[in-house]
């Protein structure tokens, strides 16, 4: 006979019509839809927001030039509203780099789309706490602080969540205060999780979503929030550049955003489907802003912010399936973002929206938990759709022809596909998943990056400071090895381990000892980026939920 003191408590559940999964733009969006259409029938529909992040806008991180179109649809009136947006696009400059040069291209070169006239620079953390408090005021329940760990699945069909349990030590035992976590039942169940969620990832495996589809592609976003001096800030300035230090092998480029009073918004992404295992992402970012075009904003100033983010490129080819018995991917989690943009929240908001309106339709109807097909047919004939396929081969060409090479040819396909409606090359596949693009390290040339000089260019460890980020260190490590020997074994002699370089955090480390090299993984810098989950060439590293609240805590990101 068990002992009752032993037994785990049980654990508690809470059902909703609809349990929304993410807090950022797509979540937040839906949420509120939900909401204005039952306010509008004047039908009580329940809706919850869980969020990983300790609260809302914590663990969120864009660029970001953001198209206020997906707003407009949301809230018309969020000018009046006080929505944060304030600075508007002054100026545009988009900039081939060599290293001592910087060459400016014409923007009349540009098809319309490219322009960010009409847009808007701004902290899109800020933006989701501002519609946080719109969701609440209509009604929403948010749940900041609550991972959502597991999928609740019976029969077949998603049914809900449940959050990850409190109080567990890193060896697996129960602490004093454990708390098992909750199942959060929905009629359905909407997933924002964002680029590469650990969630969507299993939906994605479970329900065959990207069957017929191409792999989706990523590339990891590193960036810095800055305070410059009075003379060197440019309100409203927006800067683009591609080209050094990334050779033209290799897909990426950088941004700078001037807004608010003294912000500077300064950022690099890079592809990765990189083949060299020696790129560092956090060293090219570091690289290029020593070029002369950019340090002379940067001198005098102050970095008072860091953080990293995978970003999904795959665009039309790679966007899956978004729907399934008892619920539908919205925002990044399905990869709407428009990659020669360098866009996706206005797609985010634009597809929570459809998503809503799906569900609610359903829930009038007396239906739940079965396929949303409305939603899917709505995306097919969306503006999110139509932006995706316009520049569906931008990322297929720059894999193919490099950086110079590929330049012409996206421009002249962006160009007819405005003007005309249709390309020259119809609709080009992407290929390999990124975890397989590295070639092996003795085929590669090895790159030194230049030691950080603490004023301009900085080290991983004091970058994760001023991130705010932490974990709760007596709990489970949340990244997993399927198999602990690969990293030494595999991954150490054949692509001399690159958790080591693409890990923005220093999250990855081999150490050596005199018994040999050991894999070290410091679990509490994690900035929750899942570049590990994408580009690690064996696919041996799961991203799982920490305890919750864990993880960056961005301020003005």
């Amino acid at each position: 006979m068990s002992d009752p003191a032993n037994q785990a408590p049980a654990r508690e559940s809470m059902a909703y019509d609809v349990v929304i999964v993410g807090g950022g733009p797509a979540g937040l969006s839906a949420a509120i839809r939900l909401k204005q259409l039952a306010a509008a029938e004047n039908r009580e529909t329940s809706v919850c927001v869980l969020e990983k992040g300790s609260e809302i806008g914590a663990h969120i991180l864009s660029g970001a030039v953001l198209d206020p179109s997906g707003l407009n649809a949301l809230i018309p009136d969020w000018k009046a509203k006080g929505a944060p947006l304030e600075t508007s696009v002054t100026e545009d400059r988009f900039y081939y780099f060599t290293k001592g040069g910087a060459f400016k291209i014409p923007n009349f070169l540009f098809p319309p789309l490219m322009s960010n006239h009409g847009n808007y620079i701004a902290s899109l953390g800020n933006l989701c706490r501002w519609l946080a408090t719109e969701a609440e005021a209509l009604g929403v329940e948010i749940y900041p602080g609550f991972p959502a760990h597991e999928l609740l699945i019976e029969d077949d069909v998603v049914k809900g969540v449940i959050t990850g349990d409190l109080g567990v030590a890193k060896d697996g035992h129960h602490k004093s205060e454990y708390t098992p976590g909750m199942e959060l039942r929905g009629k359905y169940t909407l997933f924002a999780e964002g680029a590469r969620g650990s969630l969507s990832k299993q939906l994605g495996q479970k329900f065959n979503l990207q069957d017929g589809r191409d792999p989706q592609k990523y590339g990891i976003g590193l960036k810095e929030l800055w305070e410059l001096p009075k003379d060197k800030h440019h309100k409203g300035l927006v800067v683009h550049g591609m080209g050094w230090p990334l050779d033209s092998e290799t897909g990426g480029g950088l941004f700078m955003y001037h807004w608010g009073e003294n912000y500077c918004s300064i950022g690099f992404v890079v592809h990765l489907n990189y083949q060299n295992p020696w790129l560092d992402p956090f060293g090219e970012f570091q690289r290029a802003k020593t070029h002369p075009a950019i340090k002379k904003f940067l001198e005098g100033g102050k970095r008072i912010g860091y953080g990293a983010r995978a970003i999904t490129e795959g665009g039309y080819q790679s966007v899956p399936r978004i729907s399934f018995p008892g619920g539908a991917l919205i925002g990044c989690a399905a990869g709407f973002v428009n990659l020669p943009r360098i866009k996706g929240s206005h797609n985010a908001i634009k597809t929570g929206i459809l998503a809503a309106e799906a569900a609610f339709t359903a829930l009038k109807a007396g239906r739940a938990n079965d396929t949303l097909a409305d939603y899917d047919a709505a995306y097919a004939q969306s503006a999110v759709a139509k932006d995706l396929r316009l520049v569906r081969n931008v990322k297929p060409l720059w894999s193919r022809l490099g950086t110079l090479g590929a330049l012409p040819l996206i421009g002249l396909d962006m160009w007819t596909n405005q003007l005309f409606g249709f390309s020259l090359f119809g609709t080009l596949a992407h290929g390999k998943p990124d975890y397989a693009s590295l070639k092996k390290a003795k085929d590669c040339t090895p790159i030194a990056y230049p030691k950080p000089d603490g004023t301009l260019t900085f080290d991983r460890l004091s970058s994760v400071f001023i991130s705010n980020t932490n974990h709760e260190e007596d709990q489970p490590v949340h990244l997993l090895l399927r198999d602990p020997s690969i990293p030494i074994k595999v991954n150490l002699p054949d692509y001399a381990e690159p958790a080591q370089r693409y890990c923005p955090a220093g999250v990855y480390e081999v150490v050596e000892e005199a018994s040999g090299p050991r894999f070290q993984i410091n679990a509490q810098n994690c900035v929750h980026c899942k570049t590990c989950d994408i580009k690690d060439p064996a696919q041996n590293i799961n991203w799982t939920t920490p305890e919750g609240g864990g993880g960056p805590n961005y301020a003005n990101m």
